[in-house]
């Protein structure tokens, strides 16, 4: 299922996708340790800003439309337990 959200989820895994490029290089050049570590943090923050909107967009529109789609309760605490803990 495709999101409105989806597409800004893609940008920020894309920005990801830049900056560990750029922290490969910046290993492969023999760069400096501690700015091949703020490059990392880089990496690990968009991907981290990333899921936790996509997770976020599921928790809105696909739990909560099941809550009003009249789902059964006890699959939707047990589906939002799943997904929580990727947060």
């Amino acid at each position: 299922m495709k999101h409105s959200s989806h597409g800004d989820v893609v940008k920020r895994l894309k920005r990801a996708e830049g900056h560990l490029r750029h922290t490969i290089a910046m290993i492969e050049e023999g760069r400096p340790c501690p700015d091949v570590a703020q490059q990392l943090h880089a990496v690990s923050r968009a991907i981290e800003q990333a899921k936790r909107l996509y997770i976020h967009d599921h928790i809105d529109h696909c739990l909560d439309g099941s809550i009003e789609d009249g789902a059964d309760r006890a699959s939707l605490v047990e589906e939002f337990k799943e997904i929580s803990k990727y947060l």
